[in-house]
């Protein structure tokens, strides 16, 4: 004979309360009074037989019951709401949200997206940024594009492309009065940094350059955003640390150029990065295939 299901409300107070320690905080967050919430409780101890809480007098503790049933409890909810979430989210399986770094977004992928677009007229790509690692169930993002070394936990990371350090300009600025024929000559050009990340870009290029490290502290520009360095560059401000993926495609329009031979690798690169342990819906599984592609292309 099946068991009689307990007091739905009941579980939800007691799933929040447990998790809180408090009715104060549960009443809140399920916008209940406090009153409501102890009557669920008491109910539900009642239809279960069994004391679920122990109340003192400022505090709120968990019985040796109620903290064996409690992961149950959790993992039932957890369960009704991805239920739900994949009833509501049908109409969303040609739609394909993708979580990149915004200059990344700006200088790298949105570039290359017209041909994902063209081969795959059917699937609606959502471009969403943030430097925070991607929490794919919270955020509701099927893939994301980071910066690293590969070894997240609990994701699947495909290799993109390396990075090097490089300065870069404008060609105006390159044919300007002021000659830039070797790394000494930056002394007499405006340094444009960005900050945050890659805040030791210029540093590390000029120490491999032979240069002293204090160089970079000359007086310069710096922005918190990479693309917004790089525009500066092709605007002709100053002269820019390049990123590989940053500044290719303005290389290859001979919106900049390279003035020193000196590049520096970086021991981190670019991942495409989605969860792991499941199987890829069709709309992910095309957006890696062309996006493995398109990098294999560009080497």
């Amino acid at each position: 004979m099946t068991a009689r299901l307990p007091s739905l409300n009941g579980l939800r107070a007691f799933e929040a309360a447990a998790r809180h320690l408090s009715f104060t905080q549960a009443a809140s967050e399920l916008n209940v009074t406090q009153t409501a919430i102890s009557h669920q409780i008491k109910r539900l101890e009642e239809e279960l037989g069994v004391r679920l809480f122990i109340r003192q007098n400022r505090s709120l503790a968990l019985t040796a019951e109620a903290q064996d049933y409690l992961p149950g409890i959790r993992a039932a909810f957890n369960d009704l709401r991805l239920a739900t979430d994949r009833l509501l989210r049908k109409d969303d399986d040609n739609v394909l949200t993708v979580s990149t770094l915004a200059s990344l977004a700006a200088k790298w992928l949105l570039p290359r997206l017209a041909s994902f677009q063209e081969a795959h007229p059917g699937i609606d790509v959502r471009i969403t940024t943030s430097t925070s690692l991607v929490d794919f169930q919270r955020d509701k993002v099927d893939a994301a594009i980071r910066y690293g070394r590969g070894q997240w936990p609990g994701v699947r990371a495909d290799w993109l492309m390396a990075d090097e350090l490089f300065p870069v300009c404008s060609p105006a600025l390159l044919k300007g009065n002021k000659p830039l024929k070797c790394p000494e000559d930056l002394r007499d050009h405006v340094l444009l940094h960005t900050s945050n990340a890659n805040s030791d870009d210029w540093r590390l290029w000029l120490t491999a350059a032979g240069l002293p490290a204090d160089f970079s502290k000359q007086p310069g520009v710096t922005f918190d955003m990479i693309f917004m360095t790089v525009q500066a560059a092709i605007d002709g401000v100053g002269v820019a640390m390049g990123r590989t993926a940053y500044v290719q495609e303005d290389i290859a329009k001979s919106r900049l150029v390279v003035p020193f031979k000196i590049s520096l690798p970086v021991d981190a690169g670019f991942y495409l990065v989605s969860p792991s342990g499941r199987t890829d819906p069709p709309k992910l599984s095309a957006f890696r295939q062309w996006l493995l592609a398109s990098v294999q292309n560009h080497l």
